[in-house]
């Protein structure tokens, strides 16, 4: 039997994609997280690379996600809630413009989104710091990267949840 379902994408930074990629995988709905780099000008980057902060990416994670499960809201409602978007160019310990705040949309109705819960968290008097941009590419981090945190049994110091909604 052949198992049919939805399927759509996200693309978030937020400081180290450890952190991101942990828990955006516990909520329910969540096909699948995998880290990489975007909004870069280097063609097919490296770890090493990104890490300089030379190669304009960001670390982010691309959420497969079952609309009909959950949605794009409540995903970006829960990526504002796991890292501290008022903070530019850092989160915690890690500084530089790869650990920057942003989402990457990939339709008006997404940018549309990102956009009005910025608006809803700025009336709340948090001065958030996130950019929304089109996405142009997404490059997977290397193997070692994905998962890091079930494979070294590590839950992080960067990334906790903040009720902010």
């Amino acid at each position: 039997m052949k198992i049919n379902y939805h399927q759509a994408e996200a693309i978030f930074a937020g400081g180290c994609f450890w952190g991101v990629e942990h828990l955006l995988q516990q909520q329910n709905g969540v096909i699948s997280v995998e880290s990489g780099y975007a909004g870069g000008h280097t063609e097919d980057p490296t770890y090493q690379q990104v890490k300089t902060g030379e190669t304009g990416h960001a670390e982010v994670v691309r959420v497969i996600y079952d609309p009909t499960i959950v949605s794009y809201e409540t995903l970006a409602k829960l990526f504002f809630e796991i890292h501290d978007p008022t903070q530019a160019d850092r989160q915690g310990p890690d500084i530089g413009s790869q650990y920057r705040s942003e989402i990457f949309y990939q339709s008006p109705e997404e940018q549309a989104i990102a956009q009005e819960l910025i608006a809803i968290l700025k009336t709340k008097g948090h001065n958030i710091k996130t950019v929304v941009t089109p996405i142009k590419k997404f490059y997977p981090a290397e193997d070692y990267h994905q998962n890091y945190f079930e494979k070294h049994g590590d839950k992080g110091t960067c990334h906790f949840y903040t009720k902010r909604f």
